[in-house]
């Protein structure tokens, strides 16, 4: 594959300082790293099987990923003699994964935070990774996560979402993409598929599935545009009291989401995201939330026949808006690990982003598809990424991923229930629900 160039610095000015270092929080003192026999903090690996005689085990984030990882791991064993065990979480139930696998004997020796937020939780757990072989293949010091002077954690994936398109359906609704590029024109569009849908064999947007598999793209994707937006206006990164400023743009997103969808409202609570998949590529909808990862699920549809607007709310300058990128994925190494294992541990992460297979497994869209914020980042055949490229490179603004700054994971459900509420009933009182849940609790859980 040949060697693509690393992403632009408007890419790299895009993403969220707060990803970076607490999206304007003040970073804590490092706590003292363990470090590997024969090495100081932040130790250089050979970057192959070092014979320190340790082994790795991964605790994955991504289950759509879970079968590249297995297959890597195994290769990197046959290649080196190294056994590296990969685990992956349930969707949504990473944290709960991660505390119950740490205080285990045999605990992860790589696993991942989210940002600023998930590294407050485990920061005492962190070996340093500045100096190390794996930091020094970063395309740029903005993709390590930073706790003080200790290199915490590093961005082990670039990713983009959006509203991706049937641009056959579209076009067969009478509309073109250069027919959207507001949410007014969005609105307009969406309703007028569902004033004719059942002439045109077809609905506006899949179902809003609000179960596990699903409801992370509405109280953690589409959640983080009020966010952003707020923060924009007030000049912040990161706040212990979010005010809700734009969460009636919020609610208009979601109205048009689930009243110009595949399913009665009152139905959301039992869809999947599966059923997303499925409704988006049998044809049933135009349009389906969702980000470059989701490329292989969708690829049946044509690279011909899919494209990818901004998510639109009603706010800012709409014509030069872009898709939203970022990161919420951190590997870290456990210092708690015994010191051959983190040897092990960062050998492997090396081989990972430096050596052919790992890169091509990597990056490539016959396995994971990643843009990767590394030296050797691959040209992608993903064609959403590079979608998302051509928006950076037309000079839109891309919408930062903020929501790593948002309080727990609990306040994200809570968030989810109140929005699955709402569904069912969209009265003004239920809203309400989702502002309090939005705004009160952000408080709440933010001064735990």
């Amino acid at each position: 594959m040949k060697l693509r160039k690393a992403l632009s610095l408007a890419l790299t000015g895009a993403l969220c300082v707060g990803l970076l270092a607490g999206c304007g929080g003040n970073p804590s003192t490092p706590s003292t790293s363990s470090t590997p026999s024969g090495s100081t903090g932040g130790s250089t690996p050979s970057g192959s099987a070092s014979g320190s005689g340790g082994s790795v085990y991964y605790l994955n984030f991504k289950p759509e990923q879970d079968a590249d990882w297995q297959a890597l791991a195994k290769l990197y064993t046959q290649e080196t003699g190294v056994e590296v065990k990969v685990q992956t979480a349930a969707s949504g139930q990473y944290e709960t994964t991660l505390m119950s696998e740490m205080a285990k004997t045999e605990a992860p020796t790589l696993f991942q935070v989210n940002g600023p937020v998930g590294l407050a939780n485990w920061k005492d757990y962190c070996y340093d990774l500045s100096g190390s072989k794996i930091a020094g293949e970063l395309s740029s010091d903005d993709f390590a996560l930073m706790d003080g002077s200790s290199m915490s954690g590093i961005a082990y994936v670039i990713e983009t979402y959006g509203i991706i398109v049937n641009t056959k359906l579209l076009a067969d609704a009478g509309y073109s993409m250069d027919d959207i590029k507001s949410f007014a024109d969005l609105k307009k569009v969406a309703e007028d598929i569902t004033a004719r849908k059942d002439e045109l064999g077809f609905s506006a947007f899949t179902s809003a599935g609000m179960d596990g598999s699903s409801d992370w793209r509405f109280k953690t994707h589409l959640a983080n545009l009020p966010i952003y937006f707020e923060y924009e206006a007030d000049g912040i990164g990161d706040t212990d009291a979010i005010k809700g400023t734009y969460l009636d743009n919020y609610r208009d997103i979601w109205d048009l989401y689930i009243n110009n969808c595949t399913t009665a409202p009152t139905m959301l609570s039992a869809k999947t995201g599966d059923d997303s998949v499925a409704e988006f590529v049998t044809e049933q909808a135009v349009f389906y939330q969702n980000g470059t990862w989701a490329y292989s699920d969708v690829a049946d549809v044509g690279e011909e026949n899919l494209g990818m607007l901004p998510i639109y709310i009603g706010v800012g300058d709409e014509a030069n808006q872009g898709l939203c990128t970022g990161t919420e994925n951190y590997w870290c190494v456990n210092k708690n690990a015994d010191p051959a294992d983190i040897q092990a541990t960062l050998d492997f992460m090396y081989w990972c982003v430096s050596s052919e297979t790992g890169l091509e497994y990597m990056c490539s869209g016959e396995h994971m598809g990643f843009v990767v914020p590394f030296k050797g980042n691959l040209e992608s055949n993903n064609l959403l990424v590079n979608i998302a490229n051509d928006y950076v490179a037309n000079g839109t603004t891309s919408i930062k991923w903020c929501f790593p700054t948002m309080p727990s994971e609990e306040w994200k459900n809570v968030v989810g229930s109140a929005l699955t509420t709402y569904a069912a009933d969209q009265t003004d009182a239920n809203w309400e629900t989702v502002r309090a849940a939005f705004v009160d609790n952000w408080a709440a859980e933010k001064s735990k």
